[in-house]
């Protein structure tokens, strides 16, 4: 008889072996995944994995785009992840992701054509804003009424793109644009351009700031006492309770942060990468930093590291797709696999294996 028979305390082995373990098997599975496409699996793989980084025919354009997809990821990743570390699951950072970009765009936008070196700093504010006032709706909600923060903070992606597509199409479209939905492009603004501060690096402000929000973050979960305030509301809520922490104000911090944070992001990547505000501007980025923040186990460095690997990801999955010619579907259900096998190797961490009868007292 097989069971799993419950740890006196979580596994530190498996903490860490979980995350490396889900990655072997989204390899291997992938591998078979991509067989039954008609490609070579072991190249697929390399392509994905090693080709972006290594590969000298690709490297040189590949390797800056690394920080460039890694930054969005990880910095809403980070604004979850402590939300997620106090039980508080925030899973519509894309639409404040939407609405970041949304805010900032429409500010900067207010005040064309001035070359102002103000514009930017304001613009950045502005998506922090547009995305903290999106996450307040399930907050306040959540607080007053006692509403399912899931539910409506998911809710609230389909009204943002609902938004994105209408301002894309109307009050944000470039008068000069001939009548195709869209903004103007930042990037022939230079005053609202998020551009690279070292030109072939991919450095730009968003990554910057995703760096920033890493070391922010690991100093509020490990050296303040909001941080040990949130980590015990997420372990023992009710010794949360009793030691004085007052519930309503986590689930406002910690919403509030997390879509600050995807707002800024969303900045970022209008004024920086993607360059306008467009019917389809966005990419998935806040589903995807779910996965990257449990892939990185829900710390600061790790959420670093399982950023950089799902960008990885992202990267390697457009070599292949151009390469080998697998659809860019299987690159995505390659992506979600990632936190498939997490989800399940994780268990590990609380339990463990049992073979043999139980015994009967």
């Amino acid at each position: 008889m097989i069971r799993l028979e419950k740890r006196p305390q979580p596994s530190r082995r498996w903490t860490f072996l979980a995350p490396v373990l889900a990655v072997l098997l989204t390899m291997f599975v992938g591998g078979l995944l991509f067989a039954a496409l008609g490609a070579n699996p072991f190249e697929a793989i390399r392509t994905i994995f090693w080709d972006p980084i290594f590969n000298t025919q690709f490297a040189g354009f590949t390797r800056p785009q690394l920080l460039v997809k890694a930054a969005p990821l990880i910095l809403i990743a980070i604004g979850l992840s402590i939300g997620f570390r106090a039980g508080i699951w925030n899973i519509g950072a894309e639409g404040q992701y939407i609405m970041g970009a949304i805010c900032g765009a429409a500010a900067g936008l207010a005040l064309y054509p001035s070359e102002s070196l103000l514009i930017f700093p304001m613009m950045v504010v502005a998506g922090a804003l547009g995305g903290w006032v999106w996450a307040m709706i399930p907050a306040i909600l959540k607080t007053r009424f006692g509403t399912n923060e899931i539910l409506v903070s998911l809710m609230l992606v389909y009204v943002a793109e609902t938004i994105l597509g209408s301002v894309a199409t109307g009050l944000l479209r470039n008068p000069e644009g001939r009548g195709f939905p869209g903004s103007r492009n930042f990037k022939q603004w230079d005053a609202a351009h998020n551009a690279e501060i070292f030109s072939g690096t991919g450095m730009h402000w968003g990554v910057v700031f995703a760096f920033i929000a890493v070391i922010g973050a690991y100093v509020l979960l490990t050296r303040h006492i909001l941080g040990f305030n949130i980590r015990l509301t997420g372990e023992a809520p009710r010794a949360a309770r009793f030691s004085g922490v007052r519930p309503a104000r986590i689930v406002l911090i910690c919403l509030g942060l997390s879509g600050l944070l995807a707002g800024m992001a969303g900045l970022f990547e209008v004024t920086g990468p993607a360059g306008q505000i467009s019917i389809d501007f966005n990419s998935g980025y806040g589903f995807t930093a779910i996965i990257v923040a449990f892939l990185g186990r829900l710390h600061p460095v790790g959420i670093l590291l399982a950023g950089l690997l799902m960008a990885l990801t992202y990267i390697g999955g457009e070599l292949a797709q151009l390469m080998l010619g697998v659809p860019g579907a299987s690159i995505q259900l390659f992506q979600g696999m990632l936190l498939f096998f997490l989800l399940g190797v994780d268990v590990f961490t609380n339990y463990r294996l049992r073979i043999g009868r139980r015994e009967i007292a």
